[in-house]
Formats: C-alpha cells, sequence, structure tokens
C-alpha cells in the first residue's frame, strides 16, 4: 500500500471517487504513442487515442513531447504549423478535446513563426478551447561523449514564459522535457498553486536511464505535488530512441503509474487534496526561510 493509499484509508473510502479535500478525483490519461513519419497518421493516431482514454473515464490527456513528428532536425521544419487553427495538430487538438469532453495537454510541435521555429505545447478545454500555451524554454543541447550528441537550438528558439492554466480541479504547470531539470522553473509553478505538473517529454536511451524517474520523484518531494511525463514510445530503428516510461508520482515521491518502452495508456487518479495533507505532516512548502533566500519570477505570466 502506498502511502497515498494509507492516507486515504485513513480518513475515508477512496472509491466514492472523492478526495480526502472534498473535490473530486481528477482521473488522468498519460498517452505514450508510437510517432512514425506521416504527421496526417500522427494526428489520426493521437485522436483515437484520446478518444479511447476518454471512454475509459479520463479527464485529462496528455500526449508526449513532439507527437506528431519524429524527434529530428530534418524533420521540424517541413512538419511544423504556424500558431493559429488553422494548424492541422493544433485543430484536431482542439477537436479531440471538445469532441470527448476532455482537457488535452497536446505534448508539443514544431511551432512555425515566420522563418523561427519554437517548441511547443498547446493544451485545449472540455469545449476545445485554447487553455495555454508553452514554448520550451530550455534547449537540450547535449554531448556525452561516445553516447549522443545532440543541439536543439539548431533548430529551435527558446521561449520565456513559465506556464500554468486552470481547471476545475486547480492550477495545474505545464513545461516541456528540458525545462524540467531546472528545479526554479518547477519551483514557481508551485508556488502559483500548481498541484500537478505535467511534462511531454523525450528523454533518450543515456539521459533516461540515468535521471528520468529520479528527477519526476525529485521534482515532487521538493514541491509536495504530483509529476507526470508523457513520452514518445521508443522506436529503436528512429534517429532519436526514446527511453518512453511514462511516469507518474505522487507528492510522497511514490511512483503510482509507469510505462515501459512500448506503446501504452496509463490511467490514474490525481488527488489534489493529496497535496494539502502531505504538505501539513512535512511543511516543505510552508517552512520555506523567504528571509533568507528566494526564487522569484522574472518573466511575465504565460498567456
Amino acid at each position: 500500500m502506498t502511502y497515498s493509499e494509507r492516507i486515504c484509508h485513513s480518513r475515508r473510502s477512496c472509491d466514492d471517487g472523492n478526495t480526502v479535500m472534498g473535490a473530486r478525483l481528477m482521473k488522468t490519461a498519460i498517452i505514450q504513442m508510437a510517432v512514425g513519419r506521416d504527421k496526417a497518421e500522427n494526428i489520426e493516431r493521437a485522436r483515437e487515442k484520446i478518444s479511447g482514454a476518454a471512454s475509459a473515464g479520463a479527464e485529462l490527456a496528455i500526449l508526449p513531447e513532439m507527437f506528431c513528428c519524429p524527434y529530428s532536425g530534418k524533420y521540424f521544419r517541413d512538419f511544423s504549423e504556424e500558431d493559429g487553427p488553422g494548424g492541422s495538430a493544433q485543430a484536431a487538438l482542439s477537436a479531440a478535446a471538445s469532441e470527448n469532453g476532455i482537457v488535452v495537454v497536446g505534448g508539443s510541435i514544431p511551432e512555425r513563426s515566420g522563418d523561427t521555429l519554437y517548441n511547443t505545447s498547446y493544451v485545449y478545454g472540455v469545449s476545445g478551447e485554447r487553455l495555454a500555451k508553452h514554448r520550451k524554454a530550455h534547449m537540450f543541447d547535449v554531448d556525452v561523449k561516445g553516447k549522443i550528441t545532440f543541439a536543439e537550438s539548431d533548430y529551435f528558439s527558446a521561449g520565456d514564459k513559465i506556464t500554468t492554466f486552470e481547471t476545475s480541479f486547480g492550477v495545474v504547470g505545464l513545461c516541456v522535457c528540458f525545462d524540467f531539470r531546472f528545479q526554479e522553473i518547477a519551483r514557481m509553478m508551485a508556488l502559483r498553486g500548481a498541484f500537478i505538473i505535467v511534462v511531454p517529454a523525450a528523454f533518450n536511451m543515456t539521459t533516461g536511464p540515468a535521471h528520468w524517474e529520479t528527477m519526476f520523484r525529485q521534482r515532487a518531494v521538493d514541491n509536495q505535488i504530483f509529476t507526470v511525463g508523457a513520452a514518445p514510445a521508443r522506436d529503436e530503428s528512429g534517429e532519436y530512441v526514446s527511453y518512453g516510461n511514462s511516469i507518474a508520482v505522487d507528492p510522497w515521491g511514490e511512483v503510482i503509474a509507469r510505462c515501459g518502452g512500448g506503446e501504452c495508456t496509463l490511467i490514474f487518479d490525481v488527488d489534489a487534496g493529496l497535496v494539502g495533507e502531505i504538505r501539513s505532516r512535512l511543511p516543505i512548502i510552508g517552512a520555506r526561510r523567504t528571509d533568507m533566500y528566494e526564487v522569484r519570477e522574472l518573466a511575465a505570466p504565460s498567456v
């Protein structure tokens, strides 16, 4: 029995669909999907999986980073689209959200603005309205000798906003992959009131085994919130091989759901009330010495 389950059973049964704080549990789906070289096929696969998740009761679905585009520089511009409803990926995400009455975190896509590209995540609400847009702020420029070399900054420009958005369950934080390595961005989202941070990501076979689970558990424990990572399924023949292993961690740092390398959809309950419960028992956030130190947001809030 996990710490989360022990708390729930110590207060009342979880089977009634309620959290310990009286708000409904948020049934959440992580969609770890294969990504091929045909954009239209990738988008259709995502729509089908979102529909399947909604049919299973999910109220929030999260797609992986570059869900409609192989993670390779030679595809980014050809698969890109301008910001707006005319983009095929954006239109499909909005439609999938409204058709299924579900909040959709649309992984990320290559967003084109003139000659500039961004690695951008779009979020749509249950009526198909856009709730948020996050441009990846930290570029994945890595050189691990003999294992992996990749410079995302050769293709994308960096965003400059910290992103949170409102849902009926509370505030949700959003960032993309490498952003989550920077503890300040996670703390700022937590200080904005986020009870969960969702991270479309694509760690590789070098960084994934080394840091993926550790990072999600670390951010969850540091900020006493839920953390969720959605990755593409692993394709050993691809130019960039995703680690997969999409994951969800509770505010006590326990892994509550996890994929392997292949395609899968994880569906699990997120109890927003558990954040307050754990913070009251172990007051990390509340015991910060803001007279000694601070983490302060400089950029204007994302819209």
